[in-house]
């Protein structure tokens, strides 16, 4: 999780939705610029051990997509906080449910768009 936040409105919002704690979060205590700089995108990544591994960013704001882009992430904006026009993203939706993960033989996952029936 990268977020803009600190990390005490990380912990807060992440218990308050009942979620579990992700392995790895960056808040803006982690570094030393935030959005639109990509250095929280790129601090995600190498904590994660995915420097060289292609990534994909859920972003609902033009300045985290920024981030993430310049970062080398593949971006997916998230209509919502912003206007759909607002996002300059690789794919925008309107919501996670649009979205399925299919696992791919060689490992990791593609993202396909769910099914409406």
């Amino acid at each position: 999780m990268v977020t803009s936040g600190t990390r005490l409105i990380a912990g807060n919002r992440i218990a308050a939705a009942g979620l579990v704690r992700p392995e790895v979060v960056v808040t803006f205590d982690d570094v030393t610029k935030g959005k639109p700089d990509p250095e929280p995108f790129l601090l995600g990544r190498t904590r994660l051990g995915m420097e060289s591994q292609p990534c994909v960013v859920f972003e609902d704001a033009p300045a985290g997509l920024a981030a993430a882009r310049a970062a080398g992430c593949w971006t997916v904006g998230i209509a919502g906080t912003h206007e759909a026009h607002e996002l300059d993203a690789d794919l925008v939706i309107d919501g996670l449910f649009q979205l399925r993960l299919e696992p791919v033989a060689e490992g990791g996952f593609r993202l396909v768009p769910a099914s409406l029936g």
